[in-house]
């Protein structure tokens, strides 16, 4: 597999020159079966400028320092956090590190079968030959388990309680079994390297509460929202510029329209103003993945439309469609924060915000 054509290449691809020169100068101790040292994997994470390595996540570093290390041990890890602070983007870049790919990932939802867990059959091959190995079809937990490597097991609460207490004894006891093959094959033993990374969003809580002894085979890590509008800011202008340039866009996104465009989810996001007042808050989530999603659309419909980079006339016409998902009333409290906040702030962008509120729909 190589980048060319890909819409989201893997960590393993996106990065692999920053893997195999910190592979290739990796002196630490690795715990058995991982990929790299602790000390190495870390810096994939977090960043070292000295061997050109980008930090690819915004965070607390010793939020990295406690992850790897629960995943050095017998538990597995489960990040959980507010949509869109990027705990499915740390769980890839970790599992990158420790086993070389990330691809081994179960996507969590009400229709996730145990099948699409542990293993299925080719029912060809079951028909005609009967239960063995050739007519087994490994998911991600079996091959995570077989080649010692990280499995990633996203929005783990979406699933019915039965498919995630499936996870009990694979977590304990390190095995799956196979009963229909009933031979040597009948037992995977996992390999070491094998250990599990789960998400599981704060406002999905409560949709499939995990079970108590399925939250004693995990170290729960919280991953909280970027505090510094500084920070933000920067992360939000590098993916954004990358984002353009892999959809054909020769012209860099303007630094003012995004400030401004942070500063208003921000304020949404929190229902207080920069200066410390009260507004209403917005039930959608506005979290920096959606500001990252929405600058892309900002600078895809200047670009696009009038060959130029976006402006903040383009964020009104691109917010409703993340504003109003959750609440009808979303829109009538983002026209009233265009109506009576935007006015407040100095700026061209902030006069082209307040202008082009009748571009919201209703």
């Amino acid at each position: 597999m190589t980048e060319e054509n890909l819409q989201r290449p893997p960590a393993e691809i996106r990065y692999a020159d920053e893997l195999a020169r910190l592979r290739e100068t990796d002196k630490g101790n690795r715990p058995p079966g991982w990929w790299l040292s602790l000390e190495a994997a870390r810096r994939f994470i977090v960043g070292d400028e000295r061997q050109g390595i980008r930090r690819k996540f915004v965070g607390d570093p010793s939020l990295i320092d406690r992850a790897l290390v629960s995943l050095a041990t017998s538990r597995g890890l489960l990040l959980v956090g507010e949509p869109g602070t990027a705990k499915s983007l740390l769980s890839e870049l970790i599992a990158a590190a420790v086993s070389g790919t990330s691809t081994l990932t179960i996507q969590g939802g009400a229709a996730t079968t145990e099948d699409q867990i542990k293993y299925s059959w080719n029912y060809a091959l079951l028909v005609s030959e009967g239960p063995s190995p050739r007519s087994l079809v490994p998911a991600p937990m079996l091959r995570g388990m077989e080649e010692g490597k990280i499995v990633r097991f996203e929005e783990i609460t979406r699933c019915p309680l039965e498919v995630q207490d499936s996870l009990l004894s694979l977590l304990s006891e390190r095995v799956v079994a196979i009963p229909e093959l009933g031979d040597a094959n009948g037992m995977v033993f996992a390999r070491q390297g094998f250990n599990v990374i789960a998400t599981a969003n704060t406002r999905d809580r409560g949709v499939n509460e995990m079970s108590a002894a399925l939250k004693r085979r995990f170290n729960f890590e919280t991953v909280f929202p970027i505090a510094d509008f500084a920070t933000e800011l920067d992360l939000v202008e590098a993916e954004a510029r990358g984002l353009l340039e892999s959809s054909g866009v020769t012209v860099p996104p303007r630094r003012d329209v995004l400030e401004v465009l942070v500063a208003t989810f921000r304020e949404l996001r929190a229902g207080m103003t920069a200066d410390g007042g009260s507004m209403d808050r917005l039930s959608a989530v506005m979290s920096t993945a959606e500001t990252v999603s929405v600058a892309h659309a900002v600078g895809l419909r200047g670009w696009f439309l009038r060959g130029e980079a976006g402006t903040a006339a383009d964020i009104v016409a691109c917010l409703a469609g993340t504003a109003a998902k959750d609440d009808a009333e979303d829109l009538a409290r983002l026209r009233r924060y265009l109506e009576q906040q935007a006015p407040r702030r100095r700026g061209e962008q902030w006069k082209a915000l307040h202008d082009a509120r009748h571009l919201l729909p209703g």
